[in-house]
């Protein structure tokens, strides 16, 4: 009897401390100070979004110029929702420049009840009327435990033909935090109303763009056969690839590697073309200027020639995630000019959470 007692309370300490190593935070907490929680099991709740380029807990009311923080699935997970299409950054095996050498401890997913349910919300599509690029029919309000990484400042160096320095997580490496979810409890899901255009924005956006930038996108790839350390990968964007945080195994010309990740399965017909000429855009962008653009600005460009391309591809319409409306082919010439950037200003900051 005492050996089992004994042995009761033994294991009642050890699951008192693996509590007490869970950090109770808040989004605008960690993006505020995001260094401060590196390395730290956190427990996070706000909005949880996938997108087209999107897969992340935010919450608007941060006032960052990012006011969400990116999230990943360990290893392996078999899981549907996620982003739709997202670029990787990496630094090339011939690079000079290394990556941080940072020791984080595996995570292992809790793959019950509620991540399936959080799952199910992420990966069911919105049913609309035309294009709805990347949309989902809900984001969800949960509760995430998991291990945040995080860095102090973003950063994408070249230092003269070479790029020698990539910190950040997530779609384009411009998160500062990223949530390794390790378990998924108290899930909401919060429907989308598709039936009517989302409410636009008030930011007035100038995009700086010409027919010329779609021609530009699909340059970005790079001819058939040429080696410019463009990569395009198809599956699942939702978790972490095997060599995170370590140089490519493929040298580039410029010592930048950018892996493409498109979901097919949610990518059909011209849809997939239209998402092509996004990320190419990105591409060209990142490649031209690698920290001249924030994130707000990058987003809006490539969201810009995705309309052209849509256009291009004569579709009736094209609807982003959340209800934003940013082509219909019955607009007029003024209606585009009236509509389009309220509309790209809405999703933006509304839904992306993003700020000029």
């Amino acid at each position: 009897m005492k050996r089992i007692l004994l042995g009761f309370v033994f294991l009642s300490i050890l699951a008192g401390t693996a509590n007490a190593q869970i950090v109770d935070a808040k989004v605008c907490d960690i993006l505020a100070h995001p260094k401060a929680y590196d390395g730290k099991i956190v427990r996070i709740t706000g909005t949880v979004a996938a997108g087209f380029d999107e897969f992340v807990i935010r919450d608007t009311s941060c006032h960052q110029s990012l006011n969400d923080i990116w999230l990943e699935y360990p290893t392996g997970t078999n899981a549907n929702g996620g982003p739709v299409a997202t670029i990787t950054l990496q630094l090339a095996k011939n690079s000079p420049g290394q990556p941080d050498s940072v020791s984080r401890e595996p995570v292992t997913l809790d793959s019950g009840g509620d991540f399936k349910k959080l799952d199910s919300i992420l990966s069911a599509p919105a049913k609309t009327q035309g294009r709805c690029l990347g949309c989902v029919r809900s984001t969800a309000t949960a509760t995430l435990t998991g291990r945040l990484d995080a860095v102090d400042a973003i950063s994408l160096v070249k230092s003269g033909s070479m790029f020698t320095e990539v910190k950040g997580f997530g779609n384009l490496a411009r998160y500062p935090a990223r949530l390794v979810i390790q378990s998924v409890a108290n899930v909401t899901e919060n429907d989308i109303d598709y039936s009517k255009p989302a409410d636009p924005g008030d930011e007035k956006i100038g995009l700086g763009l010409t027919a010329d930038d779609v021609q530009r996108a699909a340059a970005a790839y790079g001819a058939p056969g040429e080696d410019n350390g463009v990569g395009v990968d198809f599956g699942k964007g939702n978790s972490l690839r095997p060599d995170d945080g370590a140089k490519g195994s493929d040298s580039s010309p410029d010592g930048l590697l950018l892996i493409v990740t498109m979901d097919g399965d949610r990518l059909k017909g011209s849809a997939m073309g239209e998402a092509m000429a996004h990320t190419g855009t990105h591409i060209a962008d990142l490649r031209e200027s690698p920290m001249g653009r924030s994130l707000f600005q990058l987003e809006g460009r490539a969201w810009g020639v995705t309309v052209m391309s849509a256009i291009s591809s004569k579709e009736k319409s094209l609807t982003l995630p959340g209800g934003y409306v940013v082509w219909n082919s019955k607009w007029s010439d003024a209606d585009q000019q009236k509509q389009l950037p309220g509309s790209l200003s809405g999703f933006l900051t509304q839904w992306a959470g993003l700020n000029q």
